[in-house]
């Protein structure tokens, strides 16, 4: 699907942000580099792309490094330096450091975005990237030149902060590894959650609530090895008396068992998340479907929106349009040979 799609599904989804943030993810967008790391990255200056390529070069065999490609448009200004990566960790390092390839990768990002001023990781996956930038989605889309890339699966996001800053590297999707996510709503929870994941060695430093939300899904799914489906019992988890009412005895347990193990990753407040993997997408709601959540299909594809009008955008015979139910988890998976 080229990016021009996605940006007109955007258009009608104008009034839900205020020109604060926006952004894309894209799956399959780099097959000539797939067994790489694509690094997009924010820097303030010159000068410290200069010393955070010194530091990766520590850690990684860069293989192409260039400027992400722009245009000038009215709508997005001040833009910081946008540069990617492409590049495989140092065996040797990473043995030294004795962590499997997808943490040193973590902890790699976790650094820059930590401890080197004016750097900005904002992408690290395989054959995936996120472009995202202060303005209206459909602006950003058309900033980075989007109609120009093909992926089999994308997400967008238009930002509306309520009591947190607007700027480039709040903006949505927030990624890790392959993992992507676009949010819409507010976490109560954010510092018991933050606070939670913390302590397994994530650093939420961002200025946004999304961000701890990536990190949990990343940490449940990568580090604890849950499957999506159970993830999902964690972050958008039953309430104890719905609990206590399932009449199936192993999802009863399952269910304690997960609230019972997690319970600083309970994520509370009323929100819509869709979260972006290799090879598919999953959406959530919270319990109570507090913020709108729209599935629709036609053929071989599933669209996934806040509302129905940007599904007809995409694909205006959409048929199997419904509202998925609160805390219930729609897992879409691409078919086996596809990506």
């Amino acid at each position: 699907m080229s990016g021009r799609q996605i940006i007109e599904a955007m258009r009608p989804m104008h009034d839900r942000s205020n020109g604060l943030g926006g952004g894309f993810a894209a799956y399959g967008i780099y097959p000539e580099h797939s067994e790489l790391y694509a690094l997009h990255c924010f820097f303030d200056e010159r000068a410290t792309r200069k010393s955070c390529e010194l530091f990766l070069k520590e850690r990684f065999e860069i293989v192409r490094s260039e400027i992400i490609p722009t245009r000038k448009t009215a709508a997005i200004t001040d833009s910081p330096v946008i540069w990617r990566y492409f590049a495989a960790p140092l065996r040797s390092v990473q043995d030294a450091m004795q962590l499997d390839e997808e943490e040193f990768v973590v902890r790699t990002v976790m650094k820059i975005n930590s401890e080197i001023p004016g750097a900005y990781v904002f992408s690290s996956g395989k054959n995936m990237g996120t472009f995202k930038a202060v303005g209206f989605p459909e602006d950003v889309g058309e900033f980075y030149c989007l109609e120009e890339y093909e992926g089999y699966c994308w997400t967008a996001h238009g930002r509306y902060p309520t009591n947190t800053p607007g700027w480039w590297g709040g903006a949505h999707p927030f990624t890790l590894l392959d993992r992507s996510v676009v949010h819409n709503g507010e976490i109560s929870s954010y510092d018991a959650n933050r606070r939670s994941i913390e302590m397994f060695g994530y650093r939420c430093s961002l200025q946004t609530d999304t961000e701890v939300i990536t990190y949990i899904f990343d940490y449940l799914i990568r580090v604890q090895g849950l499957t999506l489906g159970e993830a999902a019992g964690v972050v958008a988890a039953p309430f104890w008396s719905t609990i206590a009412g399932m009449t199936d005895a192993a999802e009863r347990e399952q269910h304690r068992f997960l609230r019972m193990t997690f319970p600083g990753l309970l994520v509370t407040g009323p929100f819509s998340i869709v979260l972006g993997y290799t090879g598919g997408l999953m959406a959530l709601n919270d319990r109570l479907k507090l913020r709108s959540m729209v599935v629709g299909e036609k053929g071989s594809r599933v669209y996934i929106a806040s509302e129905e009008a940007a599904i007809r955008a995409m694909e205006p015979d959409a048929e199997r349009v419904w509202a998925p139910a609160g805390g219930e988890p729609v897992i879409i998976n691409v078919k086996e040979g596809c990506l």
